[in-house]
């Protein structure tokens, strides 16, 4: 039996949100088109589509968003022309930003920008991990929060100072902002509030939102106006766009007021996760609705496992299976979601110890 089979026979599924097949969420879309009368944007001309980027830019605080088909597209090319704006083509990046891990060395082929890592790779930026560069920076793309360690924030003072150092250094400072939805609990502050002295951002459509795709970059007018311009040089002209705004927008509000539920329960999924200290998290106390988790096993065994709970008790624990530093162990990511959101206290704990005994068992 194949993975996508074994979790569509689960009933108690940990990370993300409930799973929709093409026709059940396909049908929602048709009942939200119905009752709501949308028609199809054309080339990304049309009422809902411009509504939903007014409503994104709003929220974050900037005079206008656009939409974009991928995230990769509007983060190099918002960072290209950003840095070009202000004079250097060098960008800074933390070690674990999206650009290096998942987009294969794309702003390095495509020519956008010469990029530089900063920063410790196992914890967040610091204003000092900018302060030690010497060279004069473009940009600086920093991810709210960091998925890669956990979903782990600089702190609100440390974020601060980094917007400052950039605004005295004349640096175009973006954001990564893929899950700043979620990094509103964590701050205990607006996504406006967040997103104010950065100079773009960029959320994405699907992740916290749970839609088909898309992304938004949002900044001055001037400056959105340039980067939708280059998205149709790049190849991201769809004439309907409609499909992914549709997808997003039906259950956006719904979305943005569960996170501090979604925070909540990641808080206490943590103090669950105390009665078996051979599961060490990561971070130690949430910072967003995310988080890491660190197993004694290897990543063979860390699938076996899930595979094993999945087909004998009906749990996913986990998607995706990262291998670790040390030998014979291994790292997960949970996004806490609906799936958790609705599980109850004792199904929650029991499913963790039944994990933790397998965890346990000799091999």
């Amino acid at each position: 039996m194949n993975e996508s089979e074994l979790l569509r026979r689960c009933h108690t599924i940990f990370p993300g949100h409930r799973a929709r097949r093409p026709a059940e969420l396909y049908a929602d879309m048709a009942a939200w088109c119905e009752r709501h009368d949308i028609d199809h944007d054309v080339y990304g001309s049309g009422a809902l589509i411009q509504s939903f980027e007014d409503k994104i830019a709003r929220l974050l605080g900037f005079e206008a968003a656009v939409f974009c088909v991928t995230g990769t597209m509007a983060q190099v090319t918002a960072l290209r022309l950003g840095a070009e704006d202000r004079g250097s083509r060098l960008v800074a990046l933390h070690p674990t930003s999206h650009i290096f891990v998942h987009e294969r060395s794309n702003y390095q082929l495509l020519g956008h920008f010469h990029a530089l890592q900063a920063g410790d790779r196992h914890r967040p930026w610091l204003a000092a991990d900018l302060e030690a560069i010497p060279d004069r920076l473009g940009a600086v793309g920093l991810e709210i929060p960091m998925r890669e360690i956990g979903g782990q924030l600089s702190s609100w003072d440390e974020l601060q100072a980094i917007k400052a150092h950039c605004r005295v250094r004349g640096v175009h400072l973006h954001m990564d902002g893929a899950r700043v939805w979620e990094a509103q609990a964590g701050y205990g502050r607006s996504a406006a509030e967040i997103a104010a002295g950065f100079d773009s951002v960029y959320v994405s459509l699907y992740k916290g939102i749970g839609g088909l795709g898309g992304a938004m970059l949002a900044g001055s007018r001037e400056f959105v106006g340039r980067a939708a311009e280059w998205f149709r040089r790049e190849g991201g002209n769809v004439i309907h766009r409609s499909p992914y705004i549709v997808a997003a927008a039906m259950q956006f509000d719904q979305r943005l007021a569960a996170m501090p539920d979604y925070f909540r329960r990641t808080q206490f999924l943590v103090e669950a996760l105390r009665a078996h200290p051979e599961i060490r998290v990561n971070p130690a106390a949430p910072q967003a609705n995310m988080l890491h988790l660190h197993l004694p096993v290897g990543r063979g065994r860390a699938l076996a496992i899930r595979n094993e709970l999945a087909a004998e008790h009906g749990i996913w624990m986990y998607n995706r299976v990262a291998h670790n530093a040390l030998p014979d162990t291994s790292l997960v990511e949970i996004y806490v979601g609906d799936n958790l959101a609705a599980m109850d206290d004792d199904s929650l704990r029991g499913a963790l110890a039944l994990f933790a005994a397998k965890l346990s068992e000799l091999q």
